[in-house]
């Protein structure tokens, strides 16, 4: 498994995501993905799982050392000052005595916030209680807020990612400071994106699916991707990614789509987007 290294984190360059798994289903996910590979499993608070993804793991009976577990933290519970509590509530669901890395899933609506919530995620990580620390949907404008007033670096910033919006000047202010980005929505739901001419003609040239390509190219652009699925094959198929190379021409092509920019999650407690 190839890694990214996010300002000393070793991530691995893909994850399996678990948003709206649950229960059995959920776990027996979780420990057939580590038996195919994965060793970066990301969840959050607010997806209602953490205790399913935890019994995953421990069937999984993997050393902890060669994992790398990420949660997130509601913004609500970070304005009621509860950050601490709520990872240490994580972690004893997870049944973990550490996260690798902790998140807050969205950015404050006040810019002001920026530094306490950088104090806060700074405290947990000061404390053991996880090993790096990150944050997820911030713009541009909030990642440099977020940098400067954090005594630690950022490892990540997870965002929506996919060839319809390949985030390339977030991307870029990201590789300045060392920061990984992550992708969710990786595959776009997969849809029509996996009928575009850039997709399909790749997928012929290599013997491989469309998501395998739009995997690929997560890989390729230097970013992490947390695809989710249900599907035990499925998660198979995505992680078997690294035996082959998009072409110089094929990245390109893939790239273009985001023309399209069409996005998947956007909600009235959004930021105000970057333009593309």
């Amino acid at each position: 498994m190839l890694t990214v290294n996010a300002n000393g984190a070793r991530m691995p360059a893909l994850g399996f995501g678990t948003w709206r798994l649950r229960g059995e289903e959920c776990a027996s996910l979780v420990k057939h993905a580590v038996a195919s590979g994965y060793t970066s499993i990301d969840t959050a608070i607010m997806y209602d799982n953490e205790e399913d993804v935890g019994e995953g793991l421990r069937r999984a009976e993997q050393p902890r050392d060669q994992l790398f577990i990420t949660s997130k933290v509601w913004p609500s519970e970070v304005m009621d000052g509860q950050f601490q509590r709520c990872v240490e509530g994580s972690l004893k669901r997870l049944g973990l005595d550490y996260l690798d890395l902790v998140l807050i899933h969205w950015p404050p609506q006040d810019n002001d916030d920026v530094a306490e919530w950088m104090r806060l995620l700074n405290d947990v990580a000061d404390q053991g209680l996880a090993r790096n620390i990150g944050v997820s949907n911030f713009t541009i404008p909030l990642i440099e807020r977020a940098v400067a007033a954090s005594h630690r670096p950022l490892a990540c910033n997870q965002v929506e990612h996919h060839p319809y919006i390949n985030q390339s000047r977030l991307r870029q202010v990201c590789d300045d400071h060392g920061i990984a980005l992550v992708g969710y929505c990786p595959l776009f739901r997969g849809g029509d994106l996996f009928e575009q001419t850039a997709i399909t003609s790749a997928a012929a040239a290599h013997g491989k699916s469309p998501a395998q390509i739009v995997l690929r190219w997560h890989v390729q652009s230097g970013c992490v991707a947390i695809p989710k699925t249900a599907t035990p094959s499925r998660a198979v198929e995505n992680i078997d990614i690294f035996d082959f190379e998009l072409t110089g021409d094929q990245m390109d092509a893939i790239n273009a789509l985001t023309a399209r920019h069409e996005r998947i999650c956007d909600y009235d407690f959004s930021p105000q987007w970057d333009v593309p």
